[in-house]
This record gives C-alpha cells, structure tokens and sequence, in this order.
C-alpha cells in the first residue's frame, strides 16, 4: 500500500494507492468523512472499503482532502473537496491509463461528493455511498442519476435519519435503466460503531453481485 503524493487544485494532496495486477482493471476512488468532524482517509469504514475493492482486483485509491494530514489547502465546504475527487480521479486515470470504467465510494460527507462526482465523469459505472447525509446537503443534483449504485445506512442513524435517505432513494429509484438498491444495517449509527463487518458484507456483496461471481477474487 504504497503512499503517495499528488497535484490537487489546493497543492499536494496526500493518498495511499494499491495498484491492481491487471493493467486494465477497473479504477476504485474511496473518499472520507466531514474534515472538520475527525474525517480522514483512515478512518476504520474507508480503510475497510479500500480493501473490499483490493481484493476484487481493483487499482485503489483513498486520500486526504485539502487541509487533511499532509494535505495542502483549506477546508472549502465540498466546493474543493470536489475538485480534490476529480484530481484523485485523473491521477488515478494518468497511472491506469488502460482501465475502462471506475467506482467511487464514500461515506457521510465523502458520498455527497461522490455522488456530485459521479455526475461530472460518465466513466463512473457504479458508486457505493455509506450514510449519505441527505438531510444535511442538498443531493438535487441527482437528476437523473448516471449510474447504478448502492446506498446503505444504519437503521439507528440519529445524524442522518433513515427517512431522509429513504427519500432520496425513492427519489433516484424512478430513473429507466439505473438500479439503485438500499440497504439498512440494523442496530448500526452514523458511524457503524460495532457494525463494521456486517457493513462489508453489505458492500462486498453488493461488490460481487455487480462484478460477476467469476470476476470476484475469493
């Protein structure tokens, strides 16, 4: 897992890369939690998606937003930090220049940028967006929703209430041709405290499920 430093719109943006054994692999970009609220690239649900995506064979890249450990800037409200996601994504494309498609990941604030990401690259071909705070930020971008992704949440969320995902899942749900599927973890919170591995098996299910079993590394 090989550190490494890039060019952000801000200055260098600091990240960690796994590069995949298949030249044409596809590209996963996983983005981190609220900077001003503790969120950084380690935190314990990045770092564990991160590997859901190495081992599927993915090349695989998680960093910090401006102003985030090694990061160079200022927290910009999302506006910077979705120039940071579009960053990460070109580097990621100038160093897997084979590689077709690409998935994004976030969780809490990282997939409210995700998704804004997603809007902007048509090569993102499928997102996983944890505890999206549709209560929060203002998710009317979404129309219509490009890709085919998954939403999951904690049924004990007491930041983000399940009925405000639920409507935006509803929301995206009316679009031909994309599937949006939603999963509720039960018991879990915001922060999945003592629902990790069940959150893994949600993503890396989802994961194997869109790959094909066949590509799916076991």
């Amino acid at each position: 897992m090989p550190e490494v430093i890039f060019n952000g719109p801000a200055g260098r943006i600091e990240g960690r890369y796994h590069p995949a054994k298949v030249r044409s692999a596809p590209i996963g970009i996983v983005l981190h939690p609220h900077p001003q609220f503790g969120g950084t690239m380690n935190n314990q649900i990045v770092y564990n998606c991160y590997y859901q995506f190495v081992n599927r064979g993915f090349s695989v890249l998680r960093f910090n937003f401006r102003g985030v450990g090694r990061s160079q800037g200022a927290f910009d409200h999302g506006v910077g930090e979705l120039s940071d996601a579009a960053a990460a994504l070109d580097y990621a494309q100038a160093i897997n220049p084979e590689a077709r498609t690409c998935w994004i990941a976030g969780f809490s604030f990282g997939a409210w940028i995700g998704m804004q990401l997603l809007m902007r690259r048509p090569e993102v071909e499928g997102f996983i967006s944890i505890a999206p705070p549709a209560n929060l930020y203002d998710f009317s971008f979404l129309a219509p929703c490009p890709s085919s992704g998954l939403i999951v949440h904690g049924d004990k969320d007491a930041v983000v209430p399940l009925t405000a995902v639920q409507g935006l899942v509803e929301k995206l749900k009316t679009q031909k041709g994309i599937v949006i599927e939603q999963q509720v973890v039960p018991g879990a919170n915001h922060f999945f405290e003592n629902a990790i591995d069940p959150l893994m098996e949600v993503v890396g299910g989802y994961l194997d499920k869109r790959l094909g079993k066949q590509d799916a590394a076991e």
